[in-house]
């Protein structure tokens, strides 16, 4: 059975990004950004549990350029209807997919995945509305924007979730897992 995760940063205020879609805010995302904490927020353990990363158009275009590859022996699937295939860097050619949704039609395709670590705002919310995420882990940055891309969006109902558990991290960081609640 193939399981469908989220894990991602957050401001305390609930945006994944500025308004522009820049993550310098972010620990360690750029050179001019604050320093990562040295401490293990669980990520090499998460990835350890995927084998498949489905992003937006929007992530992908933040991360096509990082070198190394981040998602190296990981099969990328990029959601956009505007994105094609041809408008790949060449470095990721035979590395990226693209696939144009929705996202019951991409979910069916990666019926043989093991776990599917699902990226970016939009996406995460079209997943969600959708009902296909299992499991939700959030990481809260100790910072305020103000204003920025937000994590979630409107839904066409209410998404119960089962909270898993939280840590705190001596830099301020707090980190939720969630799993919502499917009917049935």
């Amino acid at each position: 059975m193939t399981t469908f995760f989220v894990y991602i940063a957050a401001s305390v205020d609930g945006f994944i990004a500025r308004p522009d879609g820049s993550l310098d805010w972010l620990p360690g995302a750029t050179p001019d950004s604050p320093a990562m904490p040295p401490e293990d927020h669980g990520y090499d353990a998460f990835m350890a549990r995927v084998d498949t990363v489905v992003m937006g158009r929007g992530t992908f275009d933040t991360v096509r350029d990082f070198v190394p590859w981040p998602y190296l022996g990981k099969r990328v699937v990029v959601l956009s209807r505007t994105l094609t295939a041809a408008d790949l860097p060449a470095h990721l050619t035979g590395q990226v997919e693209v696939h144009p949704g929705p996202v019951e039609a991409l979910a069916e395709s990666l019926a043989g995945a093991r776990g599917v670590y699902v990226d970016g705002g939009q996406t995460i919310q079209a997943f969600l509305r959708a009902g296909r995420i299992d499991e939700l882990i959030v990481t809260r940055i100790p910072v305020l924007l103000g204003q920025g891309r937000p994590l979630f969006g409107a839904l066409d109902a209410d998404v119960p979730l089962r909270h898993v558990g939280t840590q705190a991290f001596p830099s301020g960081f707090v980190q939720s897992t969630y799993r919502p609640v499917h009917p049935g």
